[in-house]
């Protein structure tokens, strides 16, 4: 299914019934991360799984932001009328989560991230001098992004009221003490470090999020 907002169409995959439960990718995926999982959401949750602009079915772009992913997410929400929304938003998608949940603190009944960072410095070294690596030599706009944002303030991390749980893996490419500060600075929120998985070895085709997720929820 396709809706159009902020002047792009957004694909998304709509199953089953109940409360609202957002499922978002990170940089360069879709929404078929999740196959493993959407279904087994959907014996309890109306699971919308998201392709956000530029990336899988949805409307193709030339230039990414986190803000602009975050205002779609948000319109999304709004334009299908979906009240408390849970929100899952894996690395790209757990950034744009946080923006959005920061600006708009009652949207949303529980926020869910993993492998988010809020400024690139939270991304390990060797990491982000390989993103810087692949930039150089394919001016990729989506790398591009990730090497220059997002730029989320504690003051901004703040502002969050919605119930949140911050993940990471223990071998994730997002820095640990980076993880941490993110989940000290925002209120009512819980943090788990997943023992002896990487950035997304937990979530990509995989359903071990889901003990997570229904304990969290």
């Amino acid at each position: 299914m396709k809706i159009h907002v902020n002047d792009i169409d957004l694909f998304y995959r709509k199953t089953g019934s109940g409360q609202p439960f957002i499922l978002t990718h990170g940089n360069g995926e879709n929404h078929e991360i999740f196959d493993r999982i959407i279904d087994l959401l959907s014996e309890k949750f109306c699971v919308y799984a998201i392709d956000t602009r530029g990336h899988g079915e949805s409307s193709k772009i030339n230039t990414y932001s986190y803000q602009d992913i975050a205002d779609d997410f948000t319109a999304f929400i709004k334009r299908l009328k979906l009240e408390r929304p849970v929100f899952y938003g894996f690395s790209d998608g757990g950034i744009a989560g946080i923006i959005m949940a920061s600006q708009h603190p009652d949207l949303l009944d529980k926020l869910i991230v993993s492998g988010a960072n809020v400024t690139p410095q939270g991304v390990k070294r060797k990491w982000m001098l390989l993103f810087r690596l692949i930039y150089f030599f394919t001016r990729n706009p989506k790398i591009k992004m990730m090497i220059r944002q997002p730029d989320i303030s504690d003051c901004r991390l703040q502002q969050i009221r919605t119930p949140t749980l911050v993940l990471a893996g223990q071998k994730d490419i997002i820095k640990k003490k980076h993880t941490l500060h993110i989940a000290s600075q925002i209120q009512n929120s819980k943090l788990k470090i997943i023992k002896g998985e990487n950035h997304g070895s937990y979530i990509i085709h995989s359903s071990k999020l889901l003990d997570i997720i229904k304990d969290f929820v």
